[in-house]
């Protein structure tokens, strides 16, 4: 058999910087989905800490849903259920930008993921510094923003890293809505060339470079943080 049949190196070189070119379009994805997804999961994991009435339970629904089923499986709900949704109130999206719906559904999925970790990390934190806190004075906000907040900043630290790693390898299934990120390009080159192989080579190598400096990124600034407790505890010792 004739390996240039089925993968030809030449062709995966020339692909490179067409499949690199789209690379902005996954980046803003994943900008977006985690900013906005930081946001939702700040509202929801309060709901659940504060056990807010109805909102807690609605909160739960949200983010079992959003956990229980494939990041595929979401967009196509949002791309079809939204503007059903919107329609009562005179809104017409059917015509909107596909990125608009790819964007929406990243955030949601991110917000669902990102609550758990921020209530888990919240939660972490000793609640013995609360009762702490009020026989000083301090206001519930106060405590949280002064005490809480930081410390659970550096717990959640590792999973947050995962989880932005997380959603940077999952917008590999936006290309199903017929956006034209990293993944898109590699199946418009595919269709046009008829070789499919050297463009996921490429897709590959992208995503793998992409992670393990995200990856060291990460280790990095966990280091810092860690590097900065130690530090204010050797200087309350002294």
């Amino acid at each position: 058999m004739d390996l240039s049949s089925i993968f030809r190196f030449s062709d995966m070189v020339e692909y490179f910087p067409k499949i690199l070119s789209r690379f902005p379009v996954t980046l803003l994805i994943v900008v977006v989905s985690v900013a906005g997804g930081l946001v939702l999961g700040f509202i929801l994991a309060a709901a659940r800490i504060f056990k807010i009435p109805v909102l807690k339970e609605l909160a739960a629904l949200y983010i079992s849903f959003v956990r229980g089923t494939p990041i595929l499986v979401q967009l196509f709900v949002v791309y079809y259920g939204l503007p059903l949704l919107v329609a009562p109130l005179g809104v017409d999206i059917n015509h909107w930008s596909k990125l608009f719906f790819v964007l929406v559904t990243y955030l949601l999925n991110d917000g669902a993921f990102m609550s758990e970790i921020i209530r888990s990390s919240i939660e972490s934190v000793p609640k013995g510094q609360l009762e702490a806190a009020a026989s000083v004075g301090l206001t519930t906000f106060q405590t949280y923003k002064r005490i809480i907040i930081p410390q659970a900043f550096k717990i959640a630290a590792p999973a947050f890293g995962t989880r932005v790693i997380g959603s940077f390898q999952a917008t590999a299934m936006a290309f199903t809505l017929g956006i034209i990120d990293i993944m898109g390009q590699v199946k418009a080159i595919g269709t046009r060339t008829n070789r499919v192989l050297e463009g996921y080579v490429d897709a590959a190598i992208i995503f793998i470079i992409v992670s393990y400096l995200l990856e060291r990124l990460f280790t990095w600034m966990e280091h810092r943080l860690n590097g900065q407790t130690r530090r204010k505890e050797n200087g309350i010792a002294l």
